[in-house]
């Protein structure tokens, strides 16, 4: 994978910018504050950096930027299985950013968020700048550095801290709660007892209510019950004597008119229902009581349904499952407190732990010379002769996810001198030869296809720039580099040249980019030695500067470690506009 092509539009002083990307090792060059970095920033933007309105050019309402990778197929795997178009081996990334800073992503045409578009940067480029030794100084990123540089994987241990961490937790919390789970268990008792005494069962609330209702009219009831039996059995005035009598008039003439049979047989189905109405008001009187102590008895019951209902804010028709629930409640209080259980359980966790920690703690021990040594070499190759770099390991003050070691990289700049913390180290020089040194060693450990080198050659010069050189051309052999430097024996051994310039124009101060023929490269490289008067002495210093950068042989870079694949990441594609120049790039700034 290598980047192909970048098109920019308002972004920052770039008005217009169509640039192609060529595989080997290529050098950007320019006045200070031409905007050699601002590429740089593009392309960490379109990877999923923070979006700031400030990239936006005046004056402008948005920025563009587009960029072109090519020979992804490793990625197809992932693009299908998102959902992404993939439909060659070519990835376009788009990301806009507008004046109020809100920013807008696609891979491949798609929708994307800069979370995917970050997860995919690390697949494609690896930036060192010229302050990456700083983040060398904290523990975490050294031991992640030399866990890299040694193909470490610790998710086994990340695993095991993460269940020692949750079984001492549910262990700690169970402990600190014993008081509290103590007082709940007495509440939930207490009240679990106050229902007892109701016993209150599912449906009884309606029924005692009916049989209330029954009671408290028992008089009434019976009343009506009395006088209408009354009314379907008295002979002068009741219903069922006149029934009968019309019902065997109206049979006796049955042969002489065949309708009546229908009439006969309606009569005789109203006075069979109007016995059967008779039977049922006789069996309630005999039945029916006053019973003044049940009712009694039903309006106590009843007080006390209520009474509860209103203490715990229920409905009365509720208490039956709220009795259930606290039971089941103090069930589960009861089983919780098993502090036994919980402690063996944090015991055989963090055993687990510990093996799987030293494990790694073994491997990180056989790897940290491995890395020193190598580290060591580099810095010497750029002119720390004596110098020395060393991965120190310590037992952590705590253990944490990634082990129980904690990493520092020490430095000794000089023969005889003690190693001290990178932080210590006061040259800046120095300090610049120990981050290039560094990310040598390590380029070769991730899967990104290309290395940016942004002014990792500052405080540097002499022989040291053209090591330095001949190593960014080495590694150019196998991925693609790009460089931001200042430094003409740096420029000199690129296989591409770019040179970063400001122009004024109509719109300001804009920044262009163009590709320097071998011509224009002799003339940059006569600038970088001697300034803007070039004389025919600097011009014959860069064509020799250039010549003898052909013919040296390049430095052995260092051997590459195998390095955990890191996630791969969202895609979009948004074709650049066309119009590029023969020469590989196009800037249509105006002015």
């Amino acid at each position: 994978m290598a980047l192909k092509r970048i098109v920019l539009r308002d972004f920052v002083i770039v008005q217009a910018l169509d640039l192609d990307w060529h595989a080997g090792f290529t050098v950007l060059t320019g006045e200070t504050g031409a905007g050699k970095s601002i590429l740089i920033d593009a392309l960490q933007l379109a990877l999923g950096s923070r979006a700031d309105a400030d990239v936006v050019r005046e004056g402008c309402p948005q920025a563009d930027i587009c960029v072109e990778f090519d020979g992804c197929a490793r990625l197809r795997p992932w693009l299908e299985a998102a959902g992404l178009a993939c439909e060659d081996n070519s990835l376009l990334l788009r990301r806009t950013v507008d004046t109020q800073g809100r920013s807008r992503a696609w891979i491949n045409g798609t929708p994307a968020t800069a979370t995917q578009l970050r997860a995919l940067g690390e697949q494609l480029i690896d930036i060192h700048g010229q302050h990456a030794w700083q983040s060398l100084t904290r523990p975490d990123a050294a031991r992640a550095l030399l866990d890299a540089y040694a193909g470490i994987d610790s998710r086994e241990v990340q695993a095991c801290w993460s269940r020692w961490s949750q079984a001492r937790q549910a262990l700690q919390h169970a402990q600190s709660a014993q008081d509290s789970l103590q007082r709940e268990r007495e509440r939930l008792q207490w009240q679990i007892t106050e229902l007892d005494k109701l016993a209150p069962q599912a449906d009884e609330w309606d029924e005692l209510n009916a049989q209330h209702t029954r009671l408290s009219h028992a008089q009434t009831l019976i009343d009506t019950a009395q006088t209408t039996l009354q009314m379907l059995e008295d002979d002068e005035a009741g219903v069922i004597t006149p029934l009968g009598r019309a019902s065997h008039l109206i049979q006796n003439q049955e042969h002489l008119e065949p309708e009546f049979q229908n009439i006969a047989d309606v009569l005789a189905s109203c006075t069979a229902q109007v016995q059967d109405a008779r039977h049922s008001l006789q069996a309630y009187l005999r039945r029916a009581d006053l019973d003044p102590e049940r009712l009694a008895e039903l309006d106590a019951r009843l007080s006390l349904w209520m009474q509860l209902a209103r203490r715990y804010r229920r409905t009365p028709d509720e208490l039956p499952a709220l009795l259930a629930g606290w039971r089941q409640e103090l069930q589960q209080l009861d089983a919780a407190v098993d502090i036994e259980a919980l402690h063996a359980a944090e015991q055989s966790a963090q055993q687990h732990y510990q093996a799987s920690a030293r494990v790694l703690s073994q491997q990180r021990a056989l790897a940290a010379p491995r890395l020193s040594r190598a580290i060591t070499q580099a810095m010497q190759g750029l002119g720390m002769e004596g110098g020395l770099f060393e991965a120190a390991l310590s037992t952590a003050d705590s253990p944490g996810a990634f082990g129980v070691d904690s990493v520092a990289f020490l430095v000794a700049g000089h023969p005889g001198a003690s190693p001290k913390p990178i932080a210590k180290v006061a040259s800046g020089g120095e300090l610049s030869r120990i981050s290039l040194a560094i990310a040598v060693t390590t380029s070769e450990l991730g899967e990104a296809g290309t290395l940016i080198f942004d002014e990792v050659d500052s405080g540097v010069g002499g022989a040291v720039a053209e090591t330095v050189g001949r190593l960014m051309h080495a590694l150019g052999r196998s991925r693609q580099v790009l460089s931001v430097t200042h430094l003409p024996q740096v420029a000199a051994c690129a296989d591409h040249h770019y040179l970063v310039a400001k122009q004024r124009a109509r719109q300001g101060t804009l920044s262009t980019v163009q590709p320097l023929d071998s011509t224009a490269r002799e003339a940059e490289l006569a600038r970088m030695l001697g300034g803007e008067r070039q004389s025919e002495t600097t011009m014959a210093h860069a064509r020799e500067m250039l010549a003898m950068a052909r013919q040296a042989p390049p430095p052995r870079p260092a051997p590459r470690r195998p390095g955990r694949q890191r996630p791969q990441a969202d895609a979009q594609r948004t074709r650049p506009k066309p119009g590029r120049a023969a020469n590989g790039a196009r800037n249509t700034n105006g002015g």
